[in-house]
């Protein structure tokens, strides 16, 4: 029997990297993925895929940092399926690049907003969702969720807010049979992290990695697909890094 079978689970930022690569995993693994994305096109794309292999999955357009969208998420996802056993909140941007005392008003309140506002919408949509049955929840923190780096002060603020608030929820809603845990990606070799840095950069950034190289999606999407199974049964309240060796430095 597959991990996932006839669960139904929500992705949000499913259109590309470590959210793609999780529903194309879930969907080889029985679940009736809902691909949640703000672009249209990568989402449609990312069902398609899905879809040509065998899968089952279903587009919803939505922008996470808004909270009537993640309500209106959860209230398709149960109109189509009929339930909401797994919810993994992805959606997330990088934000400007700039010190503290010069960041942009406007650009701390984007990321918040989307990295961990978002995260806070999904959950307060979702737990009612699962109360009946019980399910999983994973949201993707990062490892700035438990250490800092120059210049990215709203970005390392958000993610460890995220750290912070599975912790609670989690606490809170371990004896209703909902898990809820966070992962820590290292840098990933994303479609974004690529195309967004020169050469030097690049190799800059794989050298923080003992590992000596990049993550990429899919191993990250398996450590995401551990903890929607029941194979992570007695795991909640959990940070789970998967960074090459980042934080062991």
């Amino acid at each position: 029997m597959k991990l996932l079978e006839n669960k139904v689970a929500i992705i949000t930022g499913a259109g590309s990297g470590i959210g793609k690569a999780t529903a194309e995993l879930f969907a080889k693994e029985g679940a009736k993925v809902v691909v949640s994305d703000i672009n249209e096109a990568h989402g449609n794309s990312a069902v398609d895929e899905i879809k040509k292999e065998g899968g089952e999955a279903f587009y919803i357009k939505a922008d996470s940092s808004k909270p009537e969208e993640n309500e209106a998420l959860v209230k398709k996802t149960l109109e189509k399926y009929g339930a909401l056993d797994i919810a993994v909140n992805n959606a997330g941007i990088g934000g400007p690049l700039a010190a503290t005392g010069e960041y942009p008003i406007d650009g701390w309140q984007q990321v918040i907003n989307i990295n961990l506002s978002g995260v806070f919408y999904g959950l307060r949509y979702q737990i009612p969702a699962m109360l009946e049955k019980g399910g999983s929840i994973i949201n993707i923190a990062s490892i700035l969720g438990s250490t800092g780096t120059k210049f990215s002060p709203a970005y390392v603020a958000a993610k460890h807010g995220v750290v912070g608030l599975t912790k609670a929820a989690a606490l809170e809603y371990a004896d209703k049979k909902i898990r809820i845990n966070s992962v820590g990606p290292g840098y990933i070799k994303t479609p974004l992290v690529v195309s967004s840095l020169d050469k030097t950069a690049l190799n800059a950034l794989v050298g923080l990695h003992p590992i000596g190289r990049l993550g990429e999606s899919e191993e990250i999407a398996e450590l995401i697909l551990w903890l929607a199974s029941s194979k992570s049964s007695f795991v909640t309240g959990s940070y789970y890094p998967a960074d090459g060796g980042y934080l062991a430095q």
